[in-house]
């Protein structure tokens, strides 16, 4: 028996847990990031159960997602590069970032499918919604990185707009990197670093 729920309600869901989670890969402290991930992955999974009017028990939720998710290793390598000084705190947060809400995409739409199908906690189907988390992870491998760079077109016309009141000359190199951004010669990411890294000088 299929189950109805507000699609809409469900997606804003996930996408909204997504935006939180390229936050929190982006904690600069090794497997920290992990742990924030996970809470918001198992927040996330307890707001759909509740749209879909499944009874939740944390600790099913948390069992199944540490299922579908393994170890965290996708998003391990990530972190432990953080634990170099400087650019390992840099690329490390970008890798895990991307790749955490991924992840965070994919554990949504499997508790998705599961509960619109009629599924509850009882009757998860482990290997198929395995295989389907997988599918749903490549794909949120693209969504996660149009999300991060809609995020970081907003921040950089953002801060051309604040450049009115800002020195002169760190006006000036915001301009110039923000050139260089749209020549690809700097990625968005690494734009908004060195943004910030200005408005720190200001």
């Amino acid at each position: 028996m299929e189950i109805t729920a507000n699609k809409d309600l469900i997606d804003s869901i996930i996408r909204e847990k997504m935006l939180i989670t390229l936050g929190a890969g982006m904690i600069p402290i090794p497997m920290v990031d992990i742990l924030a991930v996970s809470a918001i992955q198992i927040a996330m999974v307890r707001q759909i159960s509740r749209a879909f009017g499944i009874d939740y028990k944390e600790s099913d939720g948390k069992a199944l997602i540490t299922a579908l998710t393994g170890a965290s290793f996708a998003r391990l390598g990530g972190s432990l590069v953080k634990a170099i000084p400087g650019i390992g705190t840099f690329f490390g947060g970008l890798t895990t970032s991307v790749l955490s809400a991924a992840s965070t995409y994919a554990v949504g739409e499997v508790f998705k499918k599961h509960f619109e199908t009629g599924g509850t906690f009882l009757d998860f189907d482990l290997a198929s919604l395995k295989k389907y988390y997988d599918e749903k992870f490549e794909k949120g491998k693209d969504v996660a990185s149009k999300m991060k760079k809609d995020k970081a077109d907003k921040s950089a016309s953002e801060s051309e707009s604040k450049t009115s009141d800002m020195n002169p000359d760190l006006a000036a190199r915001l301009h110039e990197y923000e050139q260089l951004r749209k020549a690809k010669v700097i990625t968005n990411e690494e734009f908004i670093h060195l943004k910030d890294r200005i408005i720190q000088e200001k």
